[in-house]
């Protein structure tokens, strides 16, 4: 055989094994480096695959929230257009008084039928003057009663409410579901509140879904702390999300309410003594007059032309107390 062909073929196997020798050797290290990269990249599409899914849930739930928004808008527009102004009944309950329609008129009767006598034996004014005036008082007299005690309720609702709210966060962060903290409320809690959540928790109980149970709150307190927390229950209802965050965020929105209505009572306390020393000066002067010069003043009571006089300046008055009260009172 040529020596020359044995040498070529002696070559080519060495530089065979070389190779085999060095490819055994970095196949590991590339097989490795491969996998990585496979690795990685298995990583990155499943993260980037479950931030797509994780906003789409986000975009779906900010939808879902957007629609039960404007299904509550629609129903609170269509309860107002149904009636503003509230009955008599649900004024007297909201009011916390137990009176039904016949004991109002009742009431009503007995205010005016005092009123006569009192005004027409206490001045000279005739028979159907004290009759007005007897009148009058039987129509405003139980109405105004009626509004200060609504108010005065609403007024301590709202104070005592925020703290309610705080006990439910409380609660559900502890892991109670949410009718055990109503319930809690509604035996711990301070009146106003507990009764209205005592009704919350039996409409519950006699089988009303929790969220229309809390939807008939705004319609026994017309307040905007008890709209906002029906909102939020009929949201978390529908939309799921976190109820102890949607419902801390409510908690620091009422405050902070309660702080700026602090705040701007503050700020309006000097207009309102202003109206207060204003509207107080006619009755004081009257009175220092009557105790100066008594004569002087009981002709705007003792005849038909002071009465006259009397009645024009009571009417303006209550007309400029009015305006004054429109100017100062903020409502929130």
């Amino acid at each position: 055989m040529n020596p020359a062909i044995v040498q070529i073929a002696v070559f080519l196997l060495a530089i065979l094994s070389v190779g085999g020798i060095v490819g055994a050797a970095l196949y590991p290290l590339l097989a490795g480096e491969s996998r990585q990269k496979k690795r990685l990249q298995s990583i990155t599409t499943n993260r980037n695959m479950s931030d797509r899914r994780a906003a789409a849930d986000e975009n779906r739930r900010k939808r879902n929230v957007e629609e039960a928004v404007k299904e509550l808008e629609e129903q609170q527009k269509a309860t107002a257009r149904k009636g503003a102004k509230p009955s008599l009944t649900l004024r007297t309950r909201q009011a916390g008084l137990s009176w039904s329609r016949n004991f109002y008129l009742g009431v009503s009767i007995v205010v005016g039928v005092i009123a006569f006598p009192v005004v027409l034996f206490t001045t000279s004014a005739g028979p159907l003057i004290a009759m007005a005036f007897a009148f009058a008082s039987a129509l405003t007299l139980p109405y105004g009663y009626v509004n200060f005690k609504r108010n005065r309720r609403f007024k301590r609702f709202s104070n005592e409410f925020p703290n309610a709210v705080d006990v439910i966060v409380r609660g559900v962060k502890a892991g109670l579901p949410l009718i055990d903290c109503l319930k809690v409320i509604a035996s711990d809690s301070q009146e106003p509140v507990r009764s209205e959540f005592q009704e919350i928790v039996e409409d519950q109980t006699l089988g009303l879904p929790l969220a229309e149970a809390v939807a008939r709150l705004p319609e026994r307190v017309p307040l905007a702390e008890a709209n906002f927390f029906a909102i939020v229950i009929a949201i978390q209802s529908r939309t799921g999300g976190s109820l102890s965050e949607a419902l801390s965020n409510l908690s620091k929105v009422l405050r902070d309410r309660k702080m700026m209505k602090a705040k701007i009572r503050a700020m309006s306390t000097e207009a309102k003594s202003s109206a207060g020393i204003i509207g107080s000066l006619p009755i004081i002067v009257t009175v220092l007059v009557y105790l100066t010069s008594p004569d002087y003043i009981l002709l705007l009571f003792e005849t038909k032309e002071g009465n006259m006089v009397l009645a024009g300046c009571v009417t303006w008055m209550m007309m400029g107390v009015g305006v004054m009260k429109k100017m100062i009172n903020f409502d929130f």
